[in-house]
């Protein structure tokens, strides 16, 4: 069975801010999430779905220039979101007398489809969303530990090292990390490549510098 998942969108706004379109058409934003979207790991794998609000406001010549997440899942499926609407910018015509500063709401919404995913309970789903969070801690503990790894003390590193072994992050979580940085460079989403590159440098590893010198100067 071949496994897919869908992602919708739709525009809660104004009737001004309804005038604004997607330049390649009625379904253009739709076929840019399909072509674009890529299904967070952990997400994936514990079949959280759901729905991201992202609130986003746009320049005149349809550029995003303001992006936050205004109602989150609390998994990697809320940075998703946030991506694919930063990847957005450029790509909206807006009519003559747009108010740029007024926010436009979109709900994304996250669906897998063939993932063994019809029978999960909601309980075990929004136990993963705790795990997901309390990882989230400890990874950023180790990212503040290798940005500011001028001033660890002694023996430290033993410490964060028994952390990354527990998150599961080795050379092959590293190596993944790095093709979806790629597969992000070819989609034209320099940022959200950048930021896979320094998440792998700041695990403590020298394996993302090429491209980090390369994509991210």
């Amino acid at each position: 069975m071949k496994k897919l998942f869908t992602i919708c969108l739709f525009f809660s706004c104004s009737l001004a801010i309804a005038q604004v379109q997607f330049k390649s058409g009625k379904n253009g934003f739709t076929n840019f999430l399909t072509q674009n979207t890529i299904y967070p790991q952990f997400s994936k794998d514990n079949c959280i779905q759901g729905t991201v609000n992202i609130s986003f406001k746009l320049n005149a010549q349809g550029k995003v220039y303001f992006s936050k997440v205004s109602k989150g899942i609390l998994s990697d499926l809320d940075q998703e979101a946030l991506r694919l609407i930063r990847m957005s910018s450029g790509k909206w015509q807006v009519p003559a007398g747009y108010d740029t500063t007024v926010s436009i709401v979109a709900p994304v919404n996250f669906k897998l489809q063939g993932y063994n995913c019809e029978g999960k309970s909601n309980e075990a789903v929004q136990e993963a969303i705790r795990n997901y969070q309390a990882e989230e801690a400890l990874t950023n503990s180790v990212i503040n530990f290798y940005k500011n790894i001028d001033q660890a003390k002694p023996g430290q590193e033993v410490q964060i090292i028994a952390i990354k072994n527990q998150l599961g992050i080795d050379d092959e979580y590293l190596e993944d990390r790095i093709q979806m940085g790629l597969k992000k460079i070819k989609q034209g989403d320099k940022q959200g490549a950048c930021e896979d590159f320094l998440f792998v440098k700041y695990m403590g590893s020298k394996i993302a510098d090429d491209y980090l010198a390369k994509y991210c100067k």
